[in-house]
């Protein structure tokens, strides 16, 4: 039985084998429109959720199995002060896999340790979210058509964003990976990012303040929001969470064939303005979502079809 904690988790071969059958999900829907008959999905989320918990339920109707669970710790037993551990205990009794967000680093890797059945790690604080990763990855190779030899610029929260963390772990593993890190000096990559991942695999940086200096070199621009959740202080938050703003003039420095990603949920560090461009990508990102998790539960589940 496997578990997903880490994009880690997977080598570079298995990675590409998930994101040929979520490739094949998006061109053949019919074909796996009964593969989890009989099947449940629990969806345990501690923290509240949109389009993590909506396209894991998705994902696992348009296989044909069931879902159930909770939407916030306030609608469980942990508000009674059950812990983690006996939650998936009870949690295996009823469901054949389980997707769990918790805003404590580290909650879904104990909750595998005494599963029954696989767990997803379907974000855990400020630390992993590998599902969004895969999402992400499923895009650029859509969009792109490969995962080497690519310049990726990371824009806006770079030291509290799990999805930039998990991202820049997963993305090293291919060759010719360049990253250029646009933040302001407060919300720059965290140092074990800057020396345990980037310069301890050799991987080529460079960091920038203004977006408009890197738009021109960019293949991939990620933008990311400013999450209120990660302050300690509302003062800070407000000083830094209108310092970049993606708009139509400042696309215009891009090239012809850059895409932008970003996570959501946007706030307005994308304007409504860049949506009718045809590089805007992210609401075909949350779309590549659902194919990347209908292929990961299968995997975990281990159904061929």
């Amino acid at each position: 039985m496997r578990h997903l904690m880490s994009p880690l988790d997977f080598s570079v071969d298995e990675l590409d084998q998930l994101l040929d059958l979520a490739a094949d999900i998006e061109k053949n829907p019919q074909k796996y429109a009964h593969a989890c008959e009989g099947k449940k999905l629990a969806t345990c989320f501690y923290e509240p959720s949109t389009r993590t918990r909506l396209s894991f339920e998705a994902a696992m109707l348009n296989l044909g199995g069931s879902v159930l669970g909770f939407s916030s710790a306030d609608s469980s037993s942990a508000a009674k002060g059950e812990s983690v551990s006996d939650t998936i205990r009870v949690i295996s009794c009823y469901a054949d896999i389980c997707a769990m967000r918790h805003p404590k680093e580290g909650a879904p890797l104990v909750a595998s340790m005494k599963s029954q059945i696989p767990v997803i790690n379907a974000g855990d604080g400020g630390h992993q979210h590998p599902t969004q990763t895969l999402t992400d990855l499923l895009t650029i190779r859509s969009l792109k058509g490969r995962m080497n030899d690519l310049t990726i610029g990371l824009c806006g929260d770079l030291k509290f964003g799990r999805t930039v963390h998990s991202l820049i772990n997963a993305l090293i593993r291919y060759p010719g990976i360049r990253f250029l890190l646009i933040s302001p000096e407060e919300l720059r990559i965290p140092s074990y990012i800057r020396e345990d991942v980037l310069h301890a695999n050799h991987i080529p940086f460079a960091e920038a303040e203004r977006l408009e200096d890197a738009m021109p070199d960019l293949d991939i621009l990620y933008m990311t929001r400013v999450q209120k959740e990660r302050f300690f202080n509302e003062e800070d938050y407000v000083r830094l969470k209108n310092y970049y703003i993606l708009t139509k003039s400042k696309m215009e420095l891009a090239r012809k064939d850059m895409f932008v990603l970003h996570p959501l949920p946007r706030v307005n560090e994308i304007s409504v303005e860049v949506d009718d461009d045809p590089r805007a990508a992210y609401f075909r990102q949350a779309q590549y979502g659902v194919y990347v998790r209908m292929a990961l539960i299968l995997t975990l589940l281990e159904i061929n079809v």
